[in-house]
């Protein structure tokens, strides 16, 4: 058991770190190198489809809107993001991806995507069901004993 744990502990420390660095890799050598990780991730909280108000991502991201704000406005002008004014509340911001943003977007999920079905695509279907099974322990372990909300973000 004692060397199963060290395992584990060995490649959980080196895939997170991996899947970090090769993020920042493929930002700064790829088509997107103006981006930061950071960055990519607020693309990320904000979506494809529908436009979000600053709130709902500041939420998302759990920074206060005027640290999003700040992020936002990097992005707008790097031509990523745009920001409207409610029609009804001119004090409401809603923002989106614009076309560049979309396609940032989309590259980053593939990357995911592709990682993940390697992962499983010499798994069989009870094999993919465990892995499941003991990432969901794993997270359900880490919310209760560090109280994280349902999006993985610290208790206040």
């Amino acid at each position: 058991m004692e060397k199963a744990i060290q395992v584990l502990n060995g490649l959980l420390v080196e895939l997170f770190n991996d899947i970090l660095n090769i993020e920042q890799t493929a930002l700064k050598d790829g088509k997107f190198n103006d981006l930061s990780i950071t960055e990519i991730h607020t693309i990320e909280a904000i979506g494809l489809y529908q436009p979000r108000t600053m709130s709902e991502v500041a939420n998302d991201l759990d920074i206060t809107v005027g640290t999003l704000t700040t992020a936002i406005r990097k992005l707008v002008k790097k031509g990523y993001v745009e920001r409207k004014r409610g029609e009804e509340d001119r004090r409401i911001v809603q923002i989106q991806l614009t076309r560049k943003g979309k396609l940032a977007y989309r590259i980053h999920e593939k990357f995911h995507t592709d990682m993940i079905k390697y992962m499983v695509q010499d798994l069989q279907i009870q094999d993919q069901q465990l892995l499941i099974h003991s990432l969901e322990q794993l997270h359900q372990f880490l919310k209760e004993k560090y109280h994280l909300d349902k999006e993985g973000k610290g208790g206040k």
